[in-house]
């Protein structure tokens, strides 16, 4: 039987989409991936890049606050168990997004815990091939399955993610762990340079490590960086070790030089690698068409078609430029619109 939407993913974009359409009565199923060891180690567990955020406060309706009775009177209470101790200051990325997942399913949402391996979009019924060996048929697709930061591998960075390490200046910024402190942003393109700008709001300095004598970020990026006294930029470095503990977390990077100098310690509370980010499309690679730099092309402007006609893209698998919660989930509203528009044409 060929379902009438399915949604691949389960961060913002694909739980709004899932509401819309299931209070639309399309009755959505949503592939929303796998707990496997293998998507652990590749940043690509369910729940997108706010498995990985442990206070969200740019999300409306969520203000600072203990939330924890909310969440328990909102959350089924085998699935609150399963997420991080509430951390009574707001709402964390894995709450905000099972608060999601949760209204979804009291619409009707039906959930399968599996990846998606490869998708057929030559003919509809599409069919999805998922982990579990079954093949799933669909008449429209909403692909919704988002973008994982870049790091630099090592395995310090790994230890400190969400306790000082984070890929999202905005995102934490002025979290109190980083205001009046040092940071250290990792990049010399534009998303280096916008991270270290951003920062400088909130931080007492930050360091611009670069492996090079040069920016790669645009002239007029370039110059607004060295021309704001909170940042400083140093060259030929790259970090070898983030340094800290369990209780305070990060304290410090340690730098080697790239030209023969000596090593560099520096006291920070925070390190962000800007490094770019990958989107989650290689099960799409000849099935969509693909931006330059791998995101899902969407040639409708303001709309959310792909190159296929009834498969929509919302979220950071198509966004490579705003990549914010609040942002996918808007798109996942817009795709699920589209969606329900083009299966009432069909009709």
């Amino acid at each position: 039987m060929s379902e009438k939407v399915m949604i691949v993913g389960s961060g913002p974009a694909a739980w709004t989409a899932a509401i819309y359409t299931a209070r639309a009565q399309l009755q959505p199923l949503v592939i929303e991936g796998a707990m496997t060891a293998e998507n652990q180690a590749n940043g690509t567990l369910p729940m997108g890049q706010l498995s990985l955020t442990t206070e969200v406060e740019n999300y409306p309706g969520f203000p600072f606050g203990d939330l924890e009775a909310y969440l328990a009177g909102s959350l089924d209470q085998s699935r609150l168990a399963m997420l991080p101790p509430h951390n009574k200051e707001g709402i964390s990325g894995p709450e905000l997004v099972e608060l999601m997942r949760q209204q979804a399913v009291h619409f009707g949402t039906r959930t399968l815990m599996q990846d998606v391996v490869d998708v057929d979009f030559s003919q509809r019924p599409f069919s999805l091939a998922a982990s579990d060996g079954q093949t799933y048929q669909a008449e429209t697709v909403i692909i919704a399955t988002g973008a994982r930061a870049n790091y630099l591998g090592l395995e310090s960075e790994n230890r400190f993610k969400n306790k000082g390490v984070s890929a999202c200046a905005v995102c934490d910024g002025a979290l109190p762990r980083f205001r009046d402190k040092n940071v250290v942003v990792v990049g010399g393109g534009d998303s280096a340079v916008e991270e270290a700008t951003y920062l400088a709001k909130f931080a007492r300095k930050v360091f611009l490590v670069h492996r090079r004598n040069e920016l790669r970020a645009s002239k007029i990026m370039a110059k607004r960086a060295m021309e704001n006294e909170k940042i400083e930029i140093l060259w030929n470095r790259v970090p070898i070790e983030v340094l800290g503990d369990d209780q305070a977390g990060v304290t410090g990077v340690l730098l080697q030089s790239t030209v023969g100098e000596t090593e560099l310690r520096l006291e920070a509370a925070g390190m962000f690698p800007a490094i770019g980010h990958t989107p989650n499309t290689a099960f799409l690679k000849g099935k969509l068409e693909l931006t330059a730099t791998g995101y899902i092309a969407r040639p409708v402007p303001f709309r959310c078609n792909t190159s296929v006609e009834g498969v929509f893209a919302a979220g950071d698998v198509a966004d490579d430029y705003y990549r914010q919660a609040v942002t996918a989930a808007a798109s996942g509203c817009m795709a699920a619109l589209d969606a329900e528009r083009y299966l009432a044409g069909q009709e």
